[in-house]
């Protein structure tokens, strides 16, 4: 197998601190941490690049924020300039496991997302009768970073690049204990409650590693349990066949594997049922022949959409904003069948 030993130089070098810049503005250039270090960013990426390159770096404090999408969630921004040294980490980290994930992983990767993931999930429901579905309960909360942490090292034999991987998931640790339920898993003693887990619902490298902590799942349910047709995206997957006696055993073996990452699953969610009732995921129900956006989605996009006028009309939300709200919005469910749908949403909008 293929390791990486001398990665670290590549990720202090002033090129690919810059690119990471580039990178990490995107999308963001005027808001407050973006803009201050866009004023001296030569400075601030040379200031970096020393502080990397003599391993005195030492990330900040995490704003933590609270989000209704519609799910409750706690989001854990890094200060600007860690964010800069996650994409300069992913950029060079992200090349070594994009040919070993599974084709059909499609969470935060190039040339995936929700919409392929939505097509291929279509493209089963009309060959499979049956589908299990299954999502982890607290996914981002109860990654064990002892786990994580060796998966990393198996393909990254470079203790420098470790040592800022390191320095990444110290930083993160805990920030998610608040929404940890604990868990005991077999051959746990009591001090398997304070096991370092949890990573920040917000960072680059969160995204990226959640995705590597679950490729050994991946490749387990394609290669042991030789399912022909599986899909995950985050922390909800899908396994589709022919033969509900075989969904069942499979599901049975997948509580099994999770208990090894230390995960567990929403046990009343874990369901097979046939494609044809229709699947929920990704903000849709999917069936064979067509798709409908979920209810709570719409009523979730209306409650927005009336804040944003109300808005609008003080002066709070100026026409751009609020046209980027809307046609945000249109072209998510545009992958649905929402003609109708959209006429009656938007027909009444009054300005």
């Amino acid at each position: 197998m293929k390791t990486y030993r001398n990665l670290y130089p590549q990720i202090c070098s002033f090129e690919n601190l810059y690119d990471a810049w580039r990178k990490a503005r995107k999308g963001k250039r005027y808001r407050e941490g973006a803009a201050a270090f866009e004023r001296v960013q030569e400075e601030e990426l040379l200031a970096l690049q020393a502080e990397l390159q003599h391993f005195t770096y030492q990330p900040g404090p995490y704003h933590s924020f609270y989000i209704h999408d519609p799910k409750k969630r706690l989001i854990s921004a890094a200060p600007f300039r860690d964010r800069v040294v996650h994409h300069a980490l992913c950029r060079l980290m992200e090349p070594i496991w994009e040919n070993r994930f599974i084709y059909d992983s499609y969470a935060n990767r190039v040339g995936k997302g929700t919409h392929r993931a939505l097509d291929r999930t279509t493209q089963f429901a009309r060959q499979y009768r049956y589908v299990l579905q299954c999502d982890v309960r607290q996914f981002f909360a109860s990654i064990d970073l002892a786990i994580l942490r060796a998966e990393l090292a198996r393909l990254i034999p470079d203790e420098n690049t470790l040592w800022l991987c390191d320095k990444i998931l110290r930083s993160g640790e805990g920030v998610l204990q608040e929404e940890y339920e604990t868990v005991y898993f077999p051959g746990d003693d009591l001090l398997a409650a304070i096991r370092p887990r949890g990573l920040p619902i917000g960072n680059l490298t969160s995204q990226f590693w959640a995705n590597v902590y679950l490729n050994t799942f991946d490749h387990f349910v394609k290669r042991d349990l030789k399912c022909p047709a599986y899909i995950r995206y985050v922390d909800d997957f899908l396994l589709f066949g022919d033969d509900i006696s075989s969904l069942l055993n499979w599901r049975n073996a997948i509580f099994e594997k999770m208990a090894s990452l230390r995960l567990t699953l929403h046990e009343k969610r874990a369901q097979v049922f046939p494609t044809a009732t229709g699947i929920p995921f990704l903000g849709f129900r999917i069936y064979p022949d067509h798709r409908r956006i979920k209810h709570r989605k719409v009523v979730h996009f209306r409650r927005k959409l009336r804040r944003q006028l109300e808005e609008y009309s003080t002066g709070g939300v100026s026409i751009t904003q609020l046209n980027a709200c809307i046609q945000g919005w249109i072209n998510h469910v545009r992958f649905g069948d929402t003609w109708g749908l959209r006429k009656a949403v938007l027909g009444a909008i009054v300005l």
